[in-house]
């Protein structure tokens, strides 16, 4: 009767990926991020705002601000969210998620269920995506196994 053979250390080791991009490259990124996506959304809520109209001092104002503020905010979640459980992690997101999105189509003409409603729907969608991605990517004790 034949038996298999035992398997080599090697084989059965699991191998993190390869980190192309070095430490300095991370560091930018953390920085560069959240204002190249804060400057997106600000442009895209006040361009939401004005509606097709001209291009005003107060419509540059709130455009930067909101800037501002999902800059900080998405820095600060991007911190602090790897250190909550799976599920916290995937929640914030999606609070994130749905209020960014809830702002934005506020800010045209719609009513406000249509944007508190579609807000809901993409975090939903978000908080369904990185649940399975972090509890596919997780142990039991909240380690990443990848």
């Amino acid at each position: 009767m034949a038996h298999a053979a035992p398997a080599s250390r090697r084989v059965t080791r699991q191998r993190r990926r390869p980190d192309v991009f070095g430490a300095r490259t991370h560091a930018a990124a953390k920085v560069a991020l959240p204002v190249v996506l804060g400057l997106i959304y600000g442009y895209w809520a006040a361009a939401n705002r004005r509606d097709s109209g001209p291009i005003t001092g107060w419509n540059l104002l709130f455009g930067f601000l909101t800037a501002l503020v999902f800059a900080v905010v998405f820095a600060a979640l991007w911190e602090v969210a790897p250190r909550l459980g799976r599920e916290l992690h995937a929640l914030a997101w999606f609070v994130f998620t749905g209020c960014a999105v809830g702002f934005l189509i506020s800010q045209s003409d719609d009513s406000v269920l249509k944007s508190a409603g579609l807000g809901v729907v993409v975090g939903a969608g978000v908080l369904v995506t990185l649940f399975y991605r972090y509890y596919t990517h997780e142990d039991a004790a909240g380690r990443r196994v990848d």
